[in-house]
């Protein structure tokens, strides 16, 4: 049986028995399990010989921030603190092709996180911007030399699709008055080519799940997931719980544990082959800002976050309530919205009540 992961249409959302609305569908949010496993690869890697390779230099795609959004721009942080704005895109093209992602051309970001490192470099954070979230897209400059002018109300993951990542980085810089110190971007063959250069990973269900959507068929008990079960496993939402995101959210950060404690488990650092395999797999489907592209300032990146232990990282998502005008849409919820980006700006604790989301209930 098949078990590679297929797009559904997009459709409206129907309302939820009662009148209710259901939360609204966060698509493919493997980003942050990505940037987690990133992190740690980064970690692991950094002081083997095999990360001076030039092949795997050349590998990494790099985008000029600077000189696409110029000098209007949120203050950096009072401190020493980072923010990254970290992608994970959905291209049909190139690897991504054979991955059984549907037929939809182009490319979204349909995975967004603004992970905030604070000073110290100790616990991190991550705030999830949904795709379907209504923004204000700013003018942008795009690569080709021509410009989009700026739109009131369009759908946050349609800006990378018209405008390129630059734009996406100018637009949550704009909603958010928050400057992001770099860029990650990481695509389908990425996650599925990281998770075969490992050799899969184990996951324990205590349910069978069943999902057509995304071809997954697992009956309750351990298995270890090939790189294409993997990306339908953080994907399901049809065949586990009430079909909404929330059980789906689950699934992640239980695949997120298993993951991390899988690259512990083998040591990477007494296997410096596979660990070229993994690199190479990963830095193929890697595009970063440019002061990032280059192995070896990824390597200082990563030593610079040694106080981090991602398995400790929060997740939580941008406060959002349902747009009032067209309901299979939502948008920033105030003053939580506020509190939150606030928080980040200033580096400092994120109140509980700007985690509070109006369309989950939360």
């Amino acid at each position: 049986m098949s078990h590679s992961a297929t797009t559904e249409p997009r459709r409206a959302r129907r309302a939820a028995p009662g009148g209710g609305r259901r939360a609204p569908r966060r698509r493919r949010r493997w980003g942050r399990i990505v940037l987690l496993s990133l992190v740690v690869l980064l970690l692991a890697a950094g002081g083997t010989g095999y990360w001076l390779y030039s092949g795997l230099n050349g590998n990494i795609d790099g985008v000029d921030l600077n000189k696409a959004l110029g000098e209007d721009r949120p203050e950096k942080l009072p401190t020493s603190g980072q923010n990254l704005l970290v992608l994970g895109s959905d291209s049909r093209t190139g690897a991504n092709a054979s991955l059984g992602t549907g037929k939809v051309s182009g490319a979204r970001s349909d995975t967004a996180l603004v992970v905030h490192i604070p000073e110290g470099r100790k616990q991190a954070v991550a705030v999830s911007i949904p795709r379907d979230t209504l923004v204000t897209r700013p003018e942008c400059a795009k690569s080709d030399g021509s410009s989009v002018p700026e739109k009131k109300r369009v759908m946050f993951n349609s800006v990378y699709a018209l405008a390129g990542p630059a734009c996406v980085v100018k637009t949550v810089e704009k909603m958010s008055g928050v400057r992001m110190d770099h860029y990650v971007e990481i695509d389908f063959a990425g996650f599925k080519g990281l998770v075969d250069a490992i050799g899969g990973v184990p996951v324990t269900i205590d349910e069978p799940i069943q999902d057509k959507a995304s071809g997954l068929d697992l009956s309750a008990g351990t298995h270890t997931l090939d790189g294409a079960e993997s990306l339908a496993f953080v994907r399901t939402r049809h065949g586990v719980g009430d079909g909404s995101d929330l059980g789906r959210i689950g699934l992640q950060q239980q695949f997120l544990i298993a993951l991390l404690s899988e690259v512990k488990k083998q040591d990477l650092l007494g296997s410096p082959t596979k660990t070229y395999k993994i690199a190479d797999t990963l830095t193929s489907a890697l595009t970063t800002d440019s002061e990032l592209a280059s192995l070896t300032s990824l390597a200082d990146f990563a030593r610079s976050m040694n106080g981090v232990d991602p398995a400790t990282m929060e997740t939580i998502m941008l406060p959002v309530a349902y747009d009032k005008i067209d309901r299979n849409r939502v948008v920033a919820a105030e003053p939580q919205a506020t509190d939150l980006w606030e928080a980040v700006r200033s580096d400092s604790e994120i109140p509980e009540s700007a985690k509070k989301s109006p369309a989950t209930g939360g």
